[in-house]
């Protein structure tokens, strides 16, 4: 058997920026700097998985996380980080 991490990220732009983060799902076309670039060469051996969406979220999270394993909290630097729209959003 393989260790796993897994995490839950919420956050503004999450999903899109964790994607983006991640690199497309056919590695071997990954952009260098990504994860899948860096590190994966086949979709079958899948180094990484992200939620495409929030709906798809909605289904993957629970798979893997118990209900009481998910806390939310403020970011202390989120008012310096982000402007009130996009806290909001």
């Amino acid at each position: 058997l393989t260790p796993v991490v897994a995490i839950c990220l919420e956050g503004v732009d999450s999903v899109n920026t964790v994607r983006a983060l991640v690199g497309i799902t056919k590695a071997r076309d990954a952009a260098p700097g990504t994860i899948r670039g860096e590190f994966a060469m086949s979709t079958q051996a899948n180094l990484i998985h992200c939620s495409d969406s929030l709906e798809s979220a909605k289904t993957e999270v629970p798979r893997f996380f118990k209900a009481e394993e998910i806390f939310s909290y403020e970011v202390a630097l989120g008012h310096y980080i982000y402007n009130s729209g996009e806290r909001e959003s």
